[in-house]
């Protein structure tokens, strides 16, 4: 029971730099409509926002991790359950492996760089679509809270 309260004080950590994330998005993806794709400064706050918007996407697969070993709801059907789980179980995956594709594109470490890549993107793909049948069961379901 700790160790989920540990982690869920770690979810709410890791939840405050994504609003450093997303002002470094809004920074990054005004800068490429400034620059429109030419040389100069705005190029230039592009790619440097860019990295270190890389930064904020370390350990994030805990928040996902966190979401897989949580209890679920009472009543909730059974393939409801499994798609969400499997969708943080694929998500956490994923997150976990682009951190290992970021060490290796950033130099810091050079080794297993032949199929992290593409491992990565299935298990990202995977967890998208894990989400959008758990959104449709849940819509089917009249499950869904807006």
């Amino acid at each position: 029971m700790s160790t989920r309260a540990e982690l869920a004080l770690v979810v709410l950590y890791l939840n405050k730099a994504e609003a450093c994330d997303k002002i470094c998005r809004a920074i990054q993806y005004g800068s490429k409509f400034l620059s429109n794709g030419q040389p100069g400064t705005a190029q230039n706050v592009d790619k440097s926002t860019n990295l270190a918007r890389k930064v904020f996407h370390l350990f994030k697969f805990v928040n996902d991790l966190h979401g897989l070993i949580s209890q679920v709801p009472q009543g909730t059907p059974l393939p409801v359950v499994l798609l969400g789980k499997s969708k943080n179980a694929l998500l956490s995956t994923f997150l976990f492996l682009y951190q290992i594709v970021w060490l290796v594109r950033s130099s810091i470490y050079k080794e297993w760089v032949a199929n992290f890549g593409m491992i990565h993107l299935h298990m990202c793909e995977a967890s998208n679509n894990c989400s959008i049948t758990l959104l449709e069961s849940e819509f089917y379901l009249g499950m869904l809270y807006v």
